[in-house]
């Protein structure tokens, strides 16, 4: 007899979810506001940084959730896959794209632990970090102008329901709309 469920692999969640997801957080990363106004730089790390931090929201929304631990690892993979991918366009060498990757792991889990700390202790904390890690240590009053950004993204994505979010139904915040622009 087969049993209609197996209780030794995870649940998965549909690969077009997760490129739905991601690409939301690839649309809100470039936003164009981002560089024009807040001064974050029109780089590979810039986009990078920009990267980590939505993606960073996006799974502290995501991790409490019914299923979210398997959503949350569905969401990095399709991360490092798209990470290795641009190094590969960008004529990396494949002796050297494990070393990149894991470069990039570490930075996503060094942003992720700095920004976790930094919005338990507030804004001006965040906009430190953000500061840091996002505008090179410079330009505090866009750092402050993005953590604000930030605080408005996570209160968005933290009033949504479970299932829009495991969906992928929903759009960040403009920047211009929650007031960061000049």
């Amino acid at each position: 007899m087969l049993w209609p469920f197996n209780h030794f692999r995870k649940p998965r969640t549909p690969q077009g979810t997760i490129e739905a997801i991601y690409g939301t957080i690839v649309t809100q990363a470039r936003e164009p506001l981002f560089y024009r106004d807040l001064g974050v730089p029109d780089t590979v790390n810039g986009r990078f940084d920009l990267l980590v931090l939505h993606l960073w929201m996006v799974l502290r929304r995501v991790r409490p959730i019914a299923g979210g631990a398997g959503l949350s690892q569905a969401l990095f993979d399709h991360f490092c896959e798209d990470m290795d991918g641009n190094l590969r366009e960008m004529g990396v060498g494949d002796l050297t794209v494990p070393k990149r990757m894991q470069a990039f792991g570490e930075a996503f889990y060094g942003r992720s632990a700095a920004y976790d700390l930094a919005l338990a202790a507030g804004r001006e904390p965040l906009a430190q970090a953000l500061g840091k890690n996002i505008l090179n240590g410079d330009q505090i009053e866009n750092a402050r102008r993005l953590a604000f950004y930030a605080e408005a993204a996570i209160a968005a994505l933290d009033g949504l329901s479970d299932a829009a979010i495991q969906n992928g139904s929903w759009r960040f915040p403009s920047p211009a709309r929650v007031g960061v622009t000049h």
